[in-house]
Formats: structure tokens, C-alpha cells, sequence
């Protein structure tokens, strides 16, 4: 077509018709390459769709623009699954083909090792693709609102829609949400408590939340599922109301025997954040089970678990090959939060030291190991730049092998110089974020060299991809 590519720009320079988007860019976003330079396109693009785009922001010479019709789709997409695509962010990449997807966040993994780190020398593996692109995850978070957020078909439908929500925020709303009727991300009965919860809460009009006024009693929903079966419940409420709080956590208990855990938090505060609320048990047990291999794992309402409990177990499996263990090494697991990973590798070492900065990830990861036989672990909580001294070394051992697993924002340049002190003959690194992690490792690269990288795909139909790199001592 000889009107791809071509801008037909009105006077403001805004508009650009019949143009192909170019690439996947980073946060999912795609791209245009113009004569202007690259503009950012979000929304339900694909690569290789021709559309017109009008600019909505220009900074710099950054421009984003929003799609205002396409002309031909891309031979990369196929048919989204959910009718909540249009208005929820969550799977955002559902449009295009699982194959596409893989091959767009190895490259992206590629880019930044090359771009940021510096590293060309290593290939990375293709990527371990996740056995199921649905229901996938073990623990959703849904929000009630009294401002439901109504699409532009149902406000032309002339039907009349209850106020209440329970679902997801509308992207970039923080104070708007949208009713989720089906979630494809996590699987029953997730779904059905949800909505029947929605359905009682209407019914007996109890005030859902508005979060403008930081007022009203039905406040969050979380529901964690595991692969033994529990179920566990956490509802949020936003007010101290003893007689809704029992009829709703009553209702609960007597209509969804399913719920093998059950809980509620009373939380005042201006965010939904509870690591810091007092957790009341209501029924079942405080905990569910997760396994792996032969480990059975407690997840309380505040433990943090791979929220993909299929590929964890991918993932841990190759931070297990990768620390080479052969049964004498003393293994140092920073960022351990609960300890799954030093949990996972402690059978094959001769000692595991986990450190976190979190106390109560801290006792979760001992009890973990109690629970399951493990002796040879011990956990610390607290700044690993200031744990990891030289005393401390000498009392628990030199570490011939270190597993790091930062947050997104990678590690601290401090924690990056203590590990170079450290002296491990390897080091595993874990990320959830290849951006960060390429940074880090170009940190590194005077004293390790990268030798493996193995990308693993952890959320089908998002942007996002974690990957575990091995560093050897030079």
C-alpha cells in the first residue's frame, strides 16, 4: 500500500493518517517511527496495524499519541477472550498471538542487556512459555466503588445501572472502577465468591466505598487460591461497622464453604495497603498450602507468594541449575522475603542464610523451613548492607553462591557494592525486570562475567517478564 508509512499531516502536526505501528515498546506500549521521531502509541494496537493516531501529548520531543481508527489489522493478533478488553488494563496483550508475545519479550529482555547492560556476548535462551495463558494467577485484588465506571455501550443502552462497583480500576483512574463479571486470570471460585459478595453487598445496601471521601464500609476484596485447593478471603472494609462487618463475613462463611481461610481487615486509612492492619481470622484456618516438589508452603493474608505458582516453579528451577549446588556451598538469599527460593535450594546446599528486610516475611521463611524438616537455613531480617559485614561473614560463612531477587527498582548501588565484597564465586540473579536488572549487572561486570540467561514468561498477555542471568567470578 503505498499510503503506509505516508503522514498526512494537518496544520498542528497532530494527526498522522494511515501509518503502521512499528514495534512493541516498553510498558506494553507500541511505537510509530515518523520523521518527528518516535511517537508512543498505547490502547489495543499490535504491530503491523494501519491506523490514523492523534497526538494528545507532547514533551520534548516525546510524543504519545491514542489510535483514532484502524485500517487493517495485524497479521500478529487474534481474537481477545474477555469482554472487559476494551476498559481493563489487566491482560492487555490478549489481542496478540501467545507466539508473538514470546518472541516480543525475549527481545525486549535482549534490548536491555545490550542497550543499559552493555552485554552482547551471551545469548539469551528462548523463552519458557507458561503451560496456561488463563486463569494463571493465585491472588486477585478487587476494589468496591460507589462510582462504578460505565462503558459507552451501557450508558447508550438506556438500561439503568446500580452505582455500586466491584472489579478493577479503570486504567489511569484512580477513583473510577469498572464491574468485572468474568475474570479470566484467576480461576473459581474466585468468580463466584466475587460476584456473590457484589450481588449481597447491593442487596442490603451496604455503603461501598468512595475513595474520594475515604467513607463507606464494603472497601476491597482479596482472593488468594492455591494449588492444593484453598481458598482464602480477605475483605477490607473502610468503616468500623460491627453489624455489616458480621453480616457480611457471615454470609461468607454459610454460603461458600469453598473458603477454607477467611478474614477481614478494618482499615481507615486513605490507601488500600494492609501490611500494616491488623488482619482478623474469622474461619477456617489463618493460612492456606502451597506446594512445590515435595515442600508444602503456609501463605498467611500478609505473605508475599509468586502469584503464578506454575511457572515459580519454572523459574526457581532455574535459579536451582544455575547456582550449580552440589551440596557444600554456603548460599546467601537476599531479598528472600518468605523464603521460597532458599527453601527451594536448601536440600542441594550445605547452608541457605536468607535475608530480607521485612520481620514477618523473616518468621514466615522459619516456619517454612520448620514446617518442612529444613535445618539448614537460618533468616535475618534488616539492611543487608549493614547485616552483611564482616563479622558476619566469618560467623555464617563466606557465600559461594548468592541468589538476589529484587523488587522492579532492582538493587541499591550499596547493596550492589556489598554483594562485589561478598566475593561469591557465582551470582543468581533473579528479576522481574530486565531494565533494572541490566543495570545492575553492568555494575558487576569488572569483577562477573554473564554466561546464561533464561527469560520465563510468568503473566501471558502482559508486557512483563522475568529472567534469571548467572554471573561467574572472572
Amino acid at each position: 500500500m503505498e499510503l503506509v508509512n505516508e503522514m498526512r499531516n494537518m496544520p498542528n502536526n497532530n494527526i498522522y493518517e494511515y501509518v503502521e505501528i512499528t514495534d512493541f515498546a516498553a510498558e506494553g506500549k507500541c511505537i510509530f517511527k515518523s520523521e518527528d521521531g518516535v511517537i508512543f502509541v498505547e490502547g489495543n494496537v499490535a504491530p503491523g496495524d494501519i491506523v490514523d493516531l492523534q497526538v494528545v501529548k507532547t514533551k520534548k520531543k516525546l510524543k504519545e499519541a491514542v489510535v483514532t481508527k484502524i485500517h487493517t489489522l495485524s497479521p500478529l493478533r487474534t481474537d481477545p477472550y474477555c469482554i472487559h478488553h476494551t476498559v481493563c488494563g489487566g491482560c492487555r496483550w490478549q489481542h496478540i498471538a501467545y507466539e508473538h508475545q514470546l518472541k516480543f519479550k525475549r527481545q525486549q529482555v535482549i534490548d536491555h542487556f545490550e542497550r543499559i547492560g552493555k552485554i552482547r556476548h551471551v545469548e539469551i535462551n528462548q523463552i519458557l512459555a507458561a503451560p496456561r495463558t488463563k486463569y494463571y494467577r493465585n491472588k486477585l485484588e478487587f476494589t468496591f466503588s460507589n462510582w462504578r465506571w460505565l462503558t459507552k455501550e451501557q450508558m447508550d443502552s438506556g438500561q439503568a445501572f446500580s452505582k455500586n462497583a466491584l472489579g478493577f480500576h479503570v486504567p489511569k483512574r484512580f477513583d473510577k472502577i469498572f464491574t468485572v463479571d468474568h475474570c479470566h486470570l484467576q480461576s473459581d471460585p474466585s468468580n463466584t465468591i466475587r460476584n456473590s459478595l457484589h450481588h449481597f453487598g447491593d442487596l442490603k445496601g451496604i455503603p461501598h466505598y468512595d475513595v474520594r471521601f475515604n467513607v463507606g464500609v464494603l472497601r476491597n476484596l482479596v482472593v488468594r487460591t492455591a494449588n492444593t485447593g484453598d481458598v482464602m478471603v480477605i475483605v477490607q472494609f473502610g468503616q468500623q461497622h460491627d453489624e455489616h462487618i458480621a453480616e457480611v463475613m457471615e454470609y461468607l462463611h454459610q454460603t461458600h464453604e469453598e473458603i477454607t481461610s477467611l478474614n477481614y481487615i478494618v482499615n481507615l486509612k486513605g490507601n488500600d495497603s494492609y501490611q500494616d492492619q491488623d488482619v482478623v481470622h474469622y474461619a477456617g484456618e489463618p493460612f492456606i498450602r502451597e506446594t512445590m516438589e515435595d515442600l508444602t508452603f503456609l501463605v498467611g493474608p500478609k505473605s508475599f507468594y509468586q502469584t503464578n505458582s506454575e511457572q515459580a516453579y519454572q523459574l526457581f528451577n532455574v535459579a536451582r541449575e544455575y547456582a550449580g549446588l552440589t551440596g557444600n556451598e554456603y548460599v546467601y538469599d537476599l531479598y528472600t522475603g518468605t523464603g521460597t527460593i532458599a527453601n527451594f535450594v536448601a536440600r542441594r546446599a550445605r547452608k541457605v542464610i536468607g535475608i530480607e528486610y521485612v520481620e514477618a516475611a523473616v518468621q514466615d521463611a522459619r516456619r517454612n523451613s520448620e514446617l518442612n524438616g529444613i535445618t539448614n537455613t537460618s533468616f535475618f531480617a534488616g539492611d543487608m548492607r549493614s547485616i552483611m559485614n564482616e563479622n558476619f561473614l566469618k560467623t555464617h560463612g563466606k557465600p559461594d553462591v548468592i541468589i538476589t531477587d529484587p523488587p522492579r527498582a532492582g538493587m541499591d548501588l550499596p547493596v550492589v557494592e556489598t554483594i562485589l565484597k561478598a566475593g561469591a564465586n557465582r551470582v543468581v540473579y533473579v528479576s522481574c525486570n530486565s531494565a533494572t536488572q541490566a543495570r545492575d549487572l553492568a555494575l558487576m561486570s569488572e569483577q562477573y562475567e554473564v554466561t546464561r540467561v533464561q527469560p520465563v514468561d510468568m503473566f501471558p498477555n502482559t508486557h512483563h517478564v522475568e529472567n534469571v542471568a548467572l554471573l561467574v567470578r572472572k
